[in-house]
């Protein structure tokens, strides 16, 4: 018997914990930087390496996504994204919202109807590295 295909489980932005994963999220881009590009269309590697750091969020808060490579074109400001399987990254004890190999960024159709709540970046939260000792 086949297995029913499970429906994506959404998670809000508000709801992101460091160490996490599996997120799929919809967000929208209030902003979105490039911070680093390597290599050229034109020059004879054909390996370019780009990096967007996005201001992305939904109505529970906004957290920064680092977009790379292709990931880039689809993040720009204004646009509704869903991002599938993706995962807390740390940087500098703050999270940061990835999609690697594994996850799926999508331009949605149609914008979404919520307003990014923009007081609570979390991003901005710095997050102690505790080590746990059992005792």
């Amino acid at each position: 018997m086949a297995e029913a295909k499970r429906k994506p489980v959404f998670t809000k932005v508000g709801e992101l914990r460091p160490g996490t994963s599996g997120h799929n999220v919809t967000v929208n881009v209030v902003d979105s930087k490039l911070v680093m590009q390597r290599g050229r269309n034109d020059g004879p590697q054909v390996r370019q390496m780009k990096i967007a750091e996005c201001l992305v969020g939904d109505e529970t808060g906004m957290i920064i996504f680092t977009a790379r490579n292709d990931q880039v074109d689809k993040m720009q400001a204004g646009a509704t994204v869903t991002l599938r399987n993706a995962k807390i990254d740390m940087f500098k004890g703050s999270m940061r919202l990835a999609v690697d190999k594994w996850g799926l960024v999508e331009v949605a159709a149609e914008p979404a109807n919520f307003t990014v709540k923009e007081d609570n970046n979390l991003s901005l939260i710095e997050y102690e590295l505790v080590t746990v000792v059992d005792g």
